[in-house]
C-alpha cells in the first residue's frame, strides 16, 4: 500500500471492514467537510483484511450497510470507524492543528486582568508547559473551549466577544457592510440624517486591534471607533 493511503477501519455485527483511503481527505471528512469520494477512496474494494488483500463478502456489507455502493460505504466506514495513520502523518497532522488552534485562540481569547489579546507565542508556550493533547480528528473548534480551560491554569486567559461601536463618515458607510461581515456580527445600525453610519458590532475580543486598524485603514482613519465592552 503506498504511503500516502491509510486504511480506515470499521467494526459492526462482529464484521470488520476496511478501505484504503487518502488521509487528508479522510480527515476532512471526520471533521464534516465535504470531500470528493472518488479522490477519497483508493481502492475500488471493502476489505475485511486490507493488507491480506481478504475482501468483504456482499452479504456483510448488505447486513450492515444496507448496500453494496463502495462510495455509500466508504463514507460511513471513515465517519465512524478509526482511520489508521502512520507516525508521521499523525505527527505531521498534529501539527497542524496546533498551529489552527494557536491562531484561533488568540483571535477568541484575551487576558481577564488586561483585556488585551494573547500574543501566539504565549499561547504556544503554554500549551507546551501544560502537555496538551490536541485530537487529529476532531475540528479545532471544537477543541477550543476545552483547550483554554486547561490553558487558564497556566496563563490568565478567557474566551471573550468585544463590542464595538463606529461612526463611519458618509463616503465609507454603504461600502463597510463587506468588511464588517469578515469579523463579526453587527447588533446595530442607523443612518444618521448627515448620511454617516452608526454600527455596533460583536467580534472576537482577540481580534479588536486588528479590527480597528482595518477599519482605520478603509476609511483612512476617518472613522469614529469606541469600545463599548469585553466579556
Amino acid at each position: 500500500m503506498p504511503e500516502k493511503y491509510v486504511i480506515a477501519r470499521y467494526v459492526a455485527k462482529n464484521h470488520v471492514f476496511e478501505i484504503l483511503v487518502d488521509p487528508d481527505l479522510a480527515l476532512r471528512v471526520k471533521e464534516g467537510r465535504e470531500v470528493n469520494i472518488d479522490e477519497l477512496v483508493v481502492s475500488d474494494f471493502v476489505y475485511k483484511d486490507a493488507k491480506k488483500g481478504l475482501k468483504a463478502s456482499p452479504e456483510s456489507l448488505r447486513s450492515v450497510f444496507g448496500t453494496e455502493d463502495i462510495r455509500q460505504i466508504a463514507l460511513e466506514i471513515v465517519r465512524k470507524g478509526e482511520i489508521q495513520l502512520t507516525t508521521e502523518q499523525r505527527k505531521k497532522i498534529i501539527e497542524d492543528k496546533k498551529k489552527q488552534l494557536i491562531n484561533l485562540i488568540a483571535k477568541t481569547a484575551i487576558d481577564p486582568k488586561t483585556k488585551m489579546p494573547i500574543p501566539p507565542t504565549r499561547i504556544e508556550n503554554a500549551l507546551e508547559q501544560a502537555k496538551i493533547s490536541i485530537d487529529p480528528f476532531k475540528p479545532v473548534e471544537q477543541q477550543v473551549e476545552e483547550i483554554v480551560s486547561k490553558l487558564s491554569k497556566y496563563i490568565p486567559i478567557k474566551l471573550a466577544k468585544a463590542v464595538l461601536s463606529l461612526k463611519i463618515p458618509p463616503e465609507h458607510g454603504s461600502r463597510i457592510f463587506k468588511l464588517l461581515a469578515k469579523y463579526g456580527e453587527v447588533k446595530k445600525q442607523n443612518w444618521m440624517s448627515d448620511g454617516s453610519l452608526v454600527i455596533e458590532i460583536e467580534i472576537p475580543a482577540g481580534l479588536q486591534q486588528e479590527f480597528i486598524d482595518k477599519v482605520n485603514e478603509f476609511t483612512s482613519g476617518s472613522a469614529y471607533i469606541k469600545i463599548v465592552s469585553i466579556g
